[in-house]
């Protein structure tokens, strides 16, 4: 009786081929287009800084320091009113924002902010 071989691992015992791997041209059917995977872009903006990458066309990203007490309540409100925390901290702002627009200062502070930012 002869011994018999299994160095070929389970896949040659159950005669399933080997997986060819296909170009990226059969895959897509052109040379030029390539297979996307995931979700499709739904937006087309141009991306200039890091901190625009995810984001949506007006928004940029920033990272600020609070108080550990300042932050839950900021959590707590944002679930408080059924809202995300980006939300209701954008309303938040917007409100503050108005009330010096409404004092007339807004205008004196994008005066000294952009001479101090062209220094």
């Amino acid at each position: 009786m002869s011994k018999k071989g299994f160095s070929g691992g389970l896949s040659s015992l159950l005669g399933e081929s080997p997986k060819v791997k296909r170009t990226e041209k059969e895959v897509s059917g052109t040379e030029n287009t390539k297979r996307r995977v995931g979700r499709p872009k739904t937006q087309l903006k141009v991306i200039t800084k890091t901190s625009e990458e995810g984001t949506k066309e007006g928004e940029i990203r920033a990272t600020f320091i609070l108080k550990k007490s300042q932050l839950e309540k900021l959590k707590a409100l944002a679930l408080f009113e059924h809202d995300l925390i980006k939300d209701f901290l954008e309303r938040s702002l917007d409100e503050i924002i108005e009330k010096y627009e409404k004092k007339g200062v807004l205008t004196e502070a994008l005066t000294l902010y952009a001479k101090k930012k062209r220094k």
